[in-house]
């Protein structure tokens, strides 16, 4: 197969049948739009993925190694082994990050997240089936959709990781 440039080509189904330069300026626009669309639901699976986080800002949980280190106190240094106890980690403080227990609000958030990478892949490989149309004006349509939509949303994501 090789690409070429006419105005005739299937899309997708067989109802997408474009006839003439009208119906493939039309479907050259469509894709164009589905491709901006792509590039913004990158961005708000990104601002939702950074919303969620209510505590960013702490630093993450270290787990202690299991042996002890050659730089550690030796065992004349310990009086109690209580205190020892005392100081390891509880099964309370191995929450990731420190957050609070998973709750509705976060299944409901999960659970966007989710439709939007369904979303997010399914019309990606849309597009891909565009592109494998060989035609160059489809092709065309999905690189000059993405550049616009790479132009336009990637910018929020600094407004987005600035506001976190």
């Amino acid at each position: 197969m090789t690409f070429e440039a006419s105005s005739t080509v299937t899309l997708l189904f067989d109802f997408w049948d474009v006839h003439g330069p009208a119906g493939m300026v039309l479907s050259v626009f469509v894709v164009l739009l589905l491709t901006v669309l792509y590039e913004l639901l990158k961005v708000w699976r990104i601002w939702l993925g950074k919303s969620s986080r209510p505590l960013a800002h702490q630093p993450p949980f270290v787990i202690p190694p299991p042996f002890p280190s050659p730089y550690s106190p030796s065992s004349e240094h310990r009086r109690d082994s209580r205190a020892v106890l005392h100081s390891s980690p509880s099964e309370s403080s191995l929450v990731p990050n420190g957050q609070p227990p998973v709750t509705t609000n976060s299944w409901l958030l999960h659970g966007i997240q989710t439709l939007l990478h369904i979303l997010q892949v399914t019309l990606g490989y849309m597009l891909m089936l565009c592109v494998m149309s060989y035609n160059t004006w489809i092709f065309l349509g999905v690189i000059v959709g993405s550049a616009l939509g790479y132009f336009i949303a990637f910018p929020l994501v600094g407004q987005i990781s600035a506001k976190v």
